[in-house]
């Protein structure tokens, strides 16, 4: 299947405990479905000190099923991904104003 959410993206969270947060997408894992969100879906790790990192709790962000991410147009409104083929390239298109997001 083709990636409609990649890495760079500004997404909206649609479902979920952090319902209406936004965010970037810092990386995909196509194969599992999921993408990790800058600033949502928060966890804390509890991690020990080491000689070069200092220990105590440290937020992570935490894989998000890409079902519950909506990508954000230029108005700063969730839509729905779609593909057509624009001088022999297959490119990504919103689907509410009709504009290409790959240029």
């Amino acid at each position: 299947m083709a990636a409609k959410l990649k890495t760079g993206d500004k997404v909206v969270v649609i479902a979920g405990k952090d319902k209406g947060k936004e965010g970037m997408i810092s990386s995909v894992d196509p194969t599992a479905g999921k993408a990790i969100v800058e600033g949502v879906n928060m966890a804390i790790r509890h991690t020990r000190q080491s000689q070069t990192a200092q220990g105590g709790r440290i937020p992570k962000a935490v894989p998000v099923e890409l079902s519950n991410l909506a990508f954000l147009d230029k108005n700063g409104k969730p839509t729905r991904v779609g593909f057509k083929v624009e001088d022999g390239k297959k490119v990504r298109f919103a689907k509410t104003t009709g504009d290409v997001i790959d240029a």
